[in-house]
């Protein structure tokens, strides 16, 4: 079979281009004769491949931006994603030293970004289904959210910089599909929304009819889409993150942009308290997970707050941001947006397009309580943002 020709118009992937693009571009394996492929993406946009020597074990991940989401043809997106992601884990990893897979090249013509392989460790939300305790997990990753949230932002970037990192990083295809998918779907009947009948009822009466609570998420709405606080990764769940007993690795940040820094955290708070009600509505998980989970939902805030207090004297350049009581008015208002971008992450899974396993995979009835109890925290986490300001806050949702 004649090789495509990689330097011509774009075209999408298979198996066998992936092999020859990593031999003909990437010049990655010494030797080709041992070379295989695997297609490992199942995400809701993306191509992702796997080539590897099936002598030596030395492979490469290349992953592939197409014109549309794979989720859904109606959602057109920009290659440009690939850029924006390329150039954002490059600058990861020098933030974190290495708390995201080292990039080996982008490729403009082919939308592709090749980067290192995370084989060795476990896609998050696999493991937590899998009942896997990971004990480094949660100070992993409230390191990883200060040393990108807090150095991207005003108090610490000169402004003029920040404003020319701002514009670099506009990202306008993939926002518009958090502001549907995340804040306003869920709030009317729309189509794409995607829900068992009697969950679809509960939600008519609690969340559509709730004028409290659609007014608050209209407001958090807008702060979306116009506080440019930090660059935040704009996807953070379990979905995007690589762990294993003593690493993690966060990965996927084609949805950053410079946003609120509080949806960053609050999106993996989000994801550990719909992994606690997996855990609380099946009867396969282990009390020491449900355990650990619980603990981590905690510990994951508490040493957030913790590093960003100790990053910020370290960090901050702005004289203003020096002032006395300024970095407790700052950190307040980011927790409060921590807790109210955690409940619109809850309250969007269970209603809108796109939903996560963790609920899914319940029998109907432990599916519908599950989902119920989801909403209600969604709800309370919005309404009550203010008082969440501890992980203890955030554990007592279950007590």
């Amino acid at each position: 079979m004649t090789k495509k020709d990689f330097t011509q118009e774009y075209f999408r992937f298979n198996e066998q281009d992936a092999i020859d693009y990593a031999i003909d571009v990437l010049d990655f394996f010494d030797d080709s004769t041992s070379l295989a492929c695997v297609e490992i993406g199942d995400g809701n946009l993306n191509y992702i491949f796997k080539v590897y020597d099936q002598v030596s074990g030395k492979s490469v991940i290349i992953k592939q931006a197409g014109p549309i989401a794979r989720i859904s043809a109606d959602i057109k997106l920009s290659p440009d994603r690939n850029r924006i992601e390329s150039e954002i884990l490059k600058m990861q990893y020098e933030l974190t030293g290495g708390g995201v897979p080292e990039v080996y090249n982008y490729d403009s013509n082919m939308n592709c970004t090749a980067m290192e392989d995370l084989s060795d460790h476990v896609i998050l939300r696999t493991g937590l289904l899998e009942y896997q305790i990971y004990p480094a997990l949660a100070k992993q990753l409230a390191k990883f959210m200060v040393e990108t949230l807090l150095p991207t932002s005003d108090v610490v970037m000169p402004h003029k910089e920040k404003k020319e990192a701002v514009k670099n990083f506009i990202n306008p295809e993939l926002c518009e599909i958090s502001e549907d998918l995340v804040f306003t779907e869920p709030y009317y009947d729309c189509e794409r929304n995607d829900m068992l009948a009697p969950t679809r009822d509960y939600v008519q009466q609690s969340i559509w009819n709730d004028a409290e609570l659609k007014l608050a998420v209209a407001k958090l709405k807008f702060n979306f889409m116009t506080n440019t606080e930090s660059l935040i990764h704009g996807d953070l769940h379990s979905g995007s993150i690589f762990a294993k007993s003593d690493s993690t690795k966060v990965i996927d940040p084609e949805f950053a942009f410079y946003g609120p820094a509080g949806y960053d955290v609050g999106n993996v708070l989000a994801h550990f308290i719909l992994s606690s009600l997996n855990a609380k509505y099946t009867e396969e998980a282990p009390k020491e997970f449900s355990e650990w989970i619980d603990v981590t939902l905690g510990e994951t805030l508490d040493s957030f707050i913790e590093l960003y207090e100790q990053e910020w004297d370290d960090l901050v350049t702005d004289e203003m941001a020096k002032v006395k009581g300024f970095k407790e008015v700052y950190l307040a208002n980011l927790l409060r947006d921590t807790a109210s971008f955690a409940g619109t992450e809850i309250i969007r899974r269970i209603v809108g397009l796109a939903h996560v396993v963790d609920i899914t995979s319940l029998p109907e009835e432990q599916r519908l309580l599950a989902e119920k109890e989801a909403l209600e925290i969604g709800k309370k986490l919005i309404k009550e943002s203010q008082n969440f300001t501890s992980g203890q806050d955030y554990r007592a949702l279950f007590n």
